[in-house]
């Protein structure tokens, strides 16, 4: 068996970056994106009994560029403070440019794609050493709007590390900047952000079943009628 490749990870876990992560997300990015939509935030109090030094999994469902940005930004700031985001290698990682950015904002590290295996490891890696991780589990936005099926790595790597993932519907978003428009609609569209209580793998529960049972939620989430 061939060894899996250990990747630097210390970006991830420095203290100086997530000062200034965090100052830049509270001064810059929250405010613009709270001032250009109508966001409301429920089920906050489904997170307390995640600890902030411990790693976990954050999914949603994926349909805009607004998606990581409301995360980040609705997420009580001791969870959010280490939190690295899943960004695809073959995209966001080929030029500096698409790179640097996210990186500053997002702690963004690189997910391969099609048949590239230049970073696997990576994510398990940061889990280990406690880094929490946000995944799309639909892998791209959706075109549509609608919730596609989950690829299973998420549930895999829940059950492998048995680390908790914690579950986000995102209601609005898709409508507010849909994949192909070149800028968000005006007016401040309404965006809800419903979090749900972590989810762990039961005893003898398949990554399959698993994988289900977490878009089922999900998908439930976001139907929730809005308050």
């Amino acid at each position: 068996m061939t060894e899996t490749k250990k990747h630097p990870t210390w970006r991830y876990q420095s203290f100086v970056q997530s000062v200034l992560r965090t100052a830049a997300q509270l001064l810059l990015l929250k405010p613009w994106v709270w001032s250009v939509l109508t966001v409301r935030v429920h089920g906050r109090e489904n997170l307390k009994k995640l600890k902030s030094n411990q790693a976990f999994i954050v999914i949603a469902n994926h349909s805009s560029h607004f998606d990581a940005p409301l995360i980040a930004g609705a997420l009580p700031r001791r969870l959010s403070r280490r939190l690295a985001v899943g960004a695809a290698a073959d995209y966001f990682f080929k030029a500096w440019y698409k790179a640097l950015p996210t990186r500053a904002l997002f702690n963004t590290f690189p997910i391969d794609r099609g048949e590239s295996t230049r970073y696997k490891g990576l994510t398990g890696q940061l889990l280990n050493e406690q880094v929490p991780v946000m995944i799309m589990p639909e892998g791209t936005r959706s075109r549509t709007g609608k919730i596609a099926p989950f690829k299973p790595g998420v549930a895999a790597l829940s059950t492998k590390h048995q680390v908790p993932v914690v579950p986000i519907a995102l209601i609005g978003a898709h409508a507010a900047w849909p994949p192909g428009a070149r800028v968000w609609r005006a007016g401040r569209p309404r965006v809800d952000i419903n979090f749900g209580e972590p989810l762990s793998p039961k005893p003898n529960e398949s990554v399959e079943q698993f994988n289900k049972r977490m878009r089922d939620v999900v998908v439930k989430l976001y139907k929730k009628k809005r308050a």
